[in-house]
């Protein structure tokens, strides 16, 4: 598992670099990255689906050797077409070639990151990101106990696949929003209706399964939003970190921000799994009312509590679309004059 998440962040990390190069336009990456994610949502649902779906094509039986059938055959279709989708994409999509205006000595590893760090609107994007984030892996974690042992369901699938849709069906019209008034604010409101559907699942208890559908319901509307605007942010601020030294650094914060992904996802999760066993969680049993009661905090009342820390820091972004049109300005009239940093 090691080795698969190594190999797949050396082949994510250039992917996702290759976004904020095909187009310096401020609205056009909101629609370029917003169907790049899109589509990495409708990935995840396929992907999610495709062990039943084989399971029911192939009438496997639910046992071990049934499961290993599985997960070899989804290995054998899987890798010849995860590299076939790769390589196609390293043919046909071109890097931007380099500027006359860069430096004719790339600056080194710990002078661009001293420079990140001075770079406000990045410095306020990661983390207001990395603390929604790291909110949202609660959940994330948590879904399959809270269904069971709050709710007294079985159909967590169900919830999910709600949600995922609904966030699919959505993502376009978080996209027309940022286009028309601006990704900033469309990015607080996709955050904020999160933040009321998950206040909203806390009170709930066993039973109330028609509530809680309307609450994912709901929590997927801003779900779309919150995976697509902040890409489209963090193209801009790229942009700005050229103004500041001269180098277009799409892989280097593209491997910053997906560390602060990585990190933000492994102390949700580890955070969420601890906290549960400390309170006495004993899998497959009643829990206690305690260990419920942590479970309805852990699952919806911290997420909330991270997403309107996020939306306050945020809220100071400063690059909106006539800032973010002044600095390609900036950017073009130093296109064809000797950088000077």
């Amino acid at each position: 598992m090691f080795v698969v998440f190594l190999f797949w962040t050396l082949v994510e990390v250039p992917y996702e670099a290759l976004g904020p190069e095909i187009t310096m336009d401020y609205d056009e990456r909101t629609r370029l990255l917003g169907l790049r994610d899109g589509f990495v949502l409708i990935g995840i649902l396929m992907a999610a689906a495709s062990p039943v779906f084989l399971a029911t094509v192939l009438d496997l039986p639910a046992t071990a050797e049934g499961e290993r059938t599985k997960f070899r055959i989804m290995g054998a279709l899987y890798a010849p077409f995860l590299v076939a989708a790769c390589a196609v994409c390293a043919v046909h999509v071109r890097e931007r070639s380099p500027q006359a205006s860069s430096p004719e000595i790339p600056l080194p590893f710990w002078e661009n990151f001293k420079a990140a760090l001075k770079n406000r609107p990045f410095v306020i994007l990661l983390s207001a990101y990395t603390v929604s984030a790291f909110g949202s892996n609660l959940p994330a974690t948590l879904i399959l106990y809270y269904v069971q042992y709050v709710l007294g369901s079985s159909r967590a699938d169900v919830y999910l696949m709600i949600y995922f849709v609904t966030g699919i069906v959505f993502l376009p019209a978080w996209i027309r929003l940022a286009t028309r008034k601006g990704k900033k604010e469309a990015w607080l409101a996709a955050m904020a209706i999160n933040t009321g559907a998950f206040a909203g699942v806390f009170p709930l208890g066993r039973g109330d399964e028609m509530f809680y559908a309307v609450l994912v319901f709901l929590s997927g509307v801003g779900f779309g939003g919150t995976v697509a605007l902040p890409s489209a942010m963090q193209a801009d601020v790229i942009d700005y970190h050229r103004w500041l030294t001269g180098e277009r650094l799409e892989g280097f914060y593209i491997g910053i921000w997906s560390v602060a992904k990585k990190l933000a996802a492994a102390l949700g999760v580890g955070a969420a799994l601890m906290l549960l066993g400390q309170g006495g969680y004993e899998p497959n049993v009643e829990q206690s009312g305690p260990v419920v009661f942590r479970l309805r905090f852990l699952y919806a009342l911290v997420p909330s509590l991270c997403n309107a820390a996020a939306i306050a820091v945020a809220w100071a972004y400063p690059l909106d679309r006539q800032k973010h049109a002044a600095l390609r300005r900036a950017l073009l009239e130093r296109r064809n004059t000797p950088w000077r940093p």
